[in-house]
């Protein structure tokens, strides 16, 4: 394996180390649990995913609406 080889391993590895740990965990929270656990295999599920709005009742769709009344006048 040449440096070039082992440099863009390494980079596409750690891009998908940071992806598990910021897009899977957005997909999750957001309530999309199927496209959470088949995102392990095609990370572009993921993306799917975060972009899609958040399913009613999930932990991001009660945390933006708590955050929503918190600043809402009085």
């Amino acid at each position: 394996m040449t440096l070039l080889e082992s440099f863009l391993s390494s980079a596409f590895f750690v891009l998908y180390l940071v992806c598990l740990f910021t897009v899977c965990l957005l997909t999750f929270r957001k309530g999309h649990i199927l496209l959470g656990i088949l995102g392990i295999f095609l990370p572009f599920l993921w993306l799917i995913g975060a972009v899609l709005p958040a399913k009613r009742g999930s932990r991001y769709d009660v945390e933006q609406a708590e955050r929503y009344r918190a600043s809402a006048p009085a």
